[in-house]
C-alpha cells in the first residue's frame, strides 16, 4: 500500500515538474506576434487628433491612448526614399532607393521565417512586392494617382519642357501591372479599395492566423495609403464635415494645435513653435473670395485623413474579430512631412471631385506641420519627424509617450527579431540568374521601447535627398539646405527643438565633425557591395 501511495505521489511530482517546465518554455517564448505596418502619405506633424489637430482621428487617437507615441521618430523626408529604408533596414542611398537591389525587404526576410507576407497601397519602388518577397500585393505601384479612377491622367496638363508626360499611372493586382487602371466599381477610391484589399487577405487566411500552435501562422501586412497625398480628393459627405473648420484660418489653426500639443503632452511648451513660414500670408490679408477657396481646400484634405482614420478603424475591428489582438503589434507613421507643392492644374474645377487636380500648398502645410519649419523634401525637422504610433496589447504599456530617437531604418531589425528571422547577406536576382551580396543592416531593434526600457540609440542619424542634407548625433544636429553646399547650420534640439537658433558659429569644431561625418557616411553608401 505505501509502495502505491509512493508511486503515485512520484507521478504527482512529475506531472508537475512537466506543467512547471512547459509554463517556463511558453513564458520565455511567447507567440510571434502579427505586424500591421500603416503608413499615410505626406501627413504633417500635428494632422492627427493624438498628435494636436483638429482633424477626427478616433481610431488613431484610440490606439495612441492604448499604446505608444514617440515624439523624435524620423523618416527620409520623401516618399520613394522612405519606402526603400522602410522596407529594407537601411539607408535608401546605399540600397539604390528605386530598386532597394542592395537590400532584402522584410517581406523577403518574414516570409522564410514562417509568416504570411501581405501588401496593400503605394509600392513606389521597382519591381513589385510580389517579386520581393511578399505573397500577395493590389495597389498603386507609382507616386500618385487620381483617387476616384486611377486610370485617368496622373497629371492633368502640359508636361514642363523637355519632359515627356508619363500620364498613366502604374497599378498593380498581384504580380500583373496594369497601365491606367480603371475600376468597374463606381463607388471606387483608393483609400477604401487598399483596405478593402487587406480585409479580404485577412478573411481569406483567417484560419491560419487564429490556429493554435505549431498550425499557427503569422502575418505581416504592409498597408501604404496614398492619403492625404494630392491631387485633393475626398467623399462629398466626409468633406462637409469641415464645412466650417478651416474658415478661421492657418494662423489661428497653428495656435490651436500648439496649445493643444502642449496639454496633451505630445511637446514641451518650453519650446517655442516655428510659427509662420517667412514667405506665407497672415490669413486676414486674403480676400474673402481666397479665404473660401483655402478653407474648402483643407477641408477636402482633413476628408481624406478623416477617411483614412476611418478605414483603420476598419482593421483594428477585424483584427479584433479574428480574436488576435493582443498579439498583433500595430504601427503607423508618415514617409514625409507636409507638402508644400503648390500644383493647380484645373483652376476651373475645385479641390474635391474625380476631375479636379489641386494640392494643399505652402500656407496650409506650414500649419499642418504645426510646430516645426520647412516640409516634405527638407531635413528640417518639418520634412523628416513624423507622428509614430505603436500599439501592442500584451507588450506595450498604454499611454506612454517617449522621448526615444528613433528611425524607420529600425523597422527591420524590430521585425526580425520578433519573428526570430535571420536577416540574409546575399539574396537571388529576381531572375535567378545570379547572387546579390547585401549590404548590413544599420537599423537598431525598437523592441527595448515597446518593452518600456531604455535602448542604446544610434550614435548618428544621416538624412538626404535632393540636395538636401542632415545629421544627428545625441541632441545635435547639423543641416544643409538645397543650394547651401558648403555651409552647415547646427542646432541642439535640447533647447530647440523647432531649429530657430543656428548656433553652428558659436561651435565651429562641433559643426565640422558632423558635416565630416554626413561626407564619410555619403561615400560609404555609394560603395556597392
Amino acid at each position: 500500500m505505501l509502495e502505491k501511495r509512493n508511486r503515485f505521489l512520484c507521478l504527482i511530482s512529475v506531472a508537475a515538474l512537466f506543467l512547471v517546465c512547459v509554463a517556463s518554455v511558453n513564458a520565455a517564448d511567447p507567440p510571434r506576434p502579427n505586424i500591421i505596418l500603416i503608413m499615410a502619405d505626406d501627413l504633417g506633424y500635428s494632422d492627427l487628433g493624438c498628435y494636436g489637430g483638429e482633424i477626427a482621428t478616433p481610431n488613431l487617437d484610440k490606439l495612441a491612448e492604448t499604446g505608444m507615441r514617440f515624439t523624435h521618430f524620423y523618416n527620409n523626408a520623401r516618399c520613394w526614399p522612405t519606402r526603400a529604408s522602410l522596407l529594407t533596414g537601411q539607408y535608401s542611398q546605399a540600397v539604390h532607393e528605386h530598386t532597394m537591389v542592395h537590400g532584402a525587404t522584410f517581406g523577403e526576410i518574414l516570409r522564410p521565417a514562417g509568416y504570411r507576407t501581405l501588401c496593400s497601397g503605394k509600392w513606389h519602388n521597382r519591381p513589385l512586392p510580389t517579386d520581393r518577397g511578399f505573397d500577395r500585393y493590389y495597389g498603386l505601384a507609382d507616386g500618385c494617382c487620381n483617387f476616384f479612377n486611377p486610370g485617368t491622367e496622373a497629371r492633368p496638363g502640359e508636361p514642363k519642357p523637355g519632359r515627356k508626360r508619363n500620364s498613366k499611372r502604374r497599378w498593380a493586382i498581384e504580380g500583373e501591372v496594369i497601365m491606367g487602371y480603371t475600376s468597374p466599381d463606381k463607388k471606387f477610391y483608393t483609400t477604401d479599395a487598399f483596405t478593402d484589399y487587406a480585409l479580404d487577405r485577412l478573411e481569406e487566411y483567417k484560419s491560419e492566423f487564429t490556429a493554435k500552435g505549431k498550425e499557427r501562422k503569422p502575418f505581416v501586412l504592409y498597408l501604404a495609403y496614398t492619403a492625404p497625398h494630392y491631387p485633393l480628393h475626398a467623399w462629398p459627405e466626409d468633406i462637409a464635415k469641415y464645412s466650417e473648420t478651416y474658415k478661421v484660418g492657418w494662423d489661428k489653426i497653428a495656435a490651436e494645435r500648439y496649445k493643444k500639443m502642449v496639454k496633451i503632452g505630445i511637446f514641451d511648451g518650453k519650446y517655442k513653435a516655428a510659427g509662420r513660414d517667412n514667405n506665407v500670408p497672415a490669413w486676414n490679408t486674403l480676400s474673402k473670395e481666397k479665404k473660401a477657396e483655402a478653407a474648402l481646400a483643407m477641408s477636402v484634405y482633413a476628408a481624406m485623413i478623416d477617411r483614412m482614420d476611418q478605414n483603420i478603424g476598419r482593421v483594428v475591428k477585424k483584427v479584433d474579430a479574428l480574436g488576435i489582438r493582443n498579439e498583433t503589434l500595430i504601427l503607423f507613421l508618415a514617409d514625409n512631412g507636409g507638402c508644400a507643392e503648390k500644383v493647380d492644374k484645373t483652376p476651373d474645377i475645385p479641390p474635391g471631385p474625380v476631375g479636379g487636380y489641386r494640392t494643399l500648398g505652402k500656407p496650409w502645410a506650414n500649419a499642418c506641420n504645426t510646430p516645426f519649419r520647412m516640409y516634405k523634401s527638407d531635413d528640417y525637422e518639418g520634412g523628416a519627424c513624423t507622428p509614430m504610433i505603436a500599439n501592442w496589447p500584451s507588450v506595450i504599456k498604454p499611454g506612454t509617450v517617449t522621448e526615444q530617437v528613433g528611425h524607420i531604418i529600425d523597422f527591420v531589425p524590430t521585425f526580425a527579431e520578433l519573428a526570430g528571422a535571420e536577416i540574409p547577406e546575399t539574396r537571388n536576382s529576381i531572375d535567378g540568374d545570379k547572387e546579390i551580396k547585401l549590404k548590413k543592416v544599420t537599423g537598431k531593434s525598437l523592441v527595448p521601447i515597446f518593452e518600456g526600457k531604455k535602448r542604446e540609440g544610434h550614435k548618428l542619424l544621416f538624412f538626404a535627398h535632393s540636395g538636401n542634407r542632415a545629421v544627428r548625433k545625441g541632441d545635435w544636429k547639423a543641416v544643409s539646405p538645397k543650394g547651401n553646399k558648403k555651409e552647415w547650420e547646427l542646432y541642439n534640439l535640447a533647447q530647440d527643438r523647432t531649429e530657430l537658433n543656428n548656433v553652428a558659429k558659436e561651435n565651429p569644431e562641433l559643426t565640422k565633425e558632423l558635416a565630416d561625418a554626413w561626407e564619410a557616411w555619403s561615400k560609404e553608401c555609394e560603395e556597392k557591395p
